[in-house]
């Protein structure tokens, strides 16, 4: 599933569509993408307008039109964004697509777990002003970080990391990378986390979440090759630092893995 990093590559695909008009709309109708949606009402509302701009928050991607439209967009595991030629013909899983006059920009989504969403008026959507803050904001800080914490202080901390609602963006490898850099088991129940273990998380997701957006987020690129998520997939994945053999279990309904020498 893309995580903040890759859905902010994502994002930027459309990017190139800035300062033209939509002159047709084609999408699926129908299908589960556009579940709860009004779907005349955004090919209307978009038809003739503008692409101004586009804002990532967590996992999810906004892209403002003129005469405040606004396109909502969640890649759920499998969605994508590309953009094709001005006389592209959809494929089976090309769900939507916004024709420009020298290009189209298309939402695809093999398993149909993404989301299109629409929203029309001068304020921001409900779905998006709800988001928690981002982790690379200053709005994220350390109050914010502990409050989630006590809320959720029964759950292995591998999974409260996973929590959309207070963790926007972060996924499976993002999770294992914060906790591996701060040297907490990820089964470890979030109650019984030390106070310096609770700092090292905090500064570890605001590390990863920058440097991921730096590398991956621009230009899809892997990060270093120090990091765990080199490792993390392998059947005989060794930890970055040390060469010991990375532990494995499922946590949160997630597969995770940590170093046993690292994580204590």
């Amino acid at each position: 599933m893309p995580e903040l990093a890759e859905v902010e590559w994502y994002r930027n695909q459309w990017n190139v569509g800035r300062g033209d008009k939509v002159t047709a709309v084609q999408l699926r109708s129908g299908k589960y993408v556009f579940r709860d949606l009004d779907e005349r009402g955004l090919s209307k509302g978009i038809v003739g307008k503008t692409l101004v701009g586009s804002e990532r928050h967590g996992k999810q991607m906004l892209f403002r039109f003129s005469q405040n439209q606004y396109l909502g967009i969640h890649l759920g595991m499998t969605g994508k964004t590309r953009v094709e030629a001005a006389d592209f013909k959809p494929g089976k899983y090309d769900h939507l697509v916004l024709f420009q006059p020298q290009r189209a920009l298309v939402f695809t989504d093999t398993r149909q777990l993404g989301r299109v969403r629409f929203h029309r008026g001068p304020d921001l959507p409900e779905w998006w002003k709800a988001e928690p803050p981002e982790i690379a904001s200053t709005a994220f800080d350390r109050e914010f970080f502990h409050l989630f914490l006590r809320r959720h202080s029964k759950a292995p901390i591998k999974a409260v990391l996973l929590m959309q609602n207070g963790f926007a963006g972060i996924g499976n490898w993002m999770a294992d990378e914060i906790l591996w850099r701060a040297g907490v088991l990820p089964g470890k129940r979030t109650f019984r986390l030390t106070n310096r273990e609770r700092g090292a998380i905090f500064r570890a997701a605001k590390f990863v979440v920058r440097a991921a957006l730096a590398t991956t987020g621009r230009n899809f690129s892997e990060p270093p090759r120090n990091w765990l998520i080199h490792q993390k997939w392998k059947r005989n994945g060794v930890c970055p630092k040390h060469r010991c053999s990375l532990r494995h279990a499922t946590i949160g309904g997630r597969s995770t893995a940590w170093c046993p020498k690292c994580q204590k």
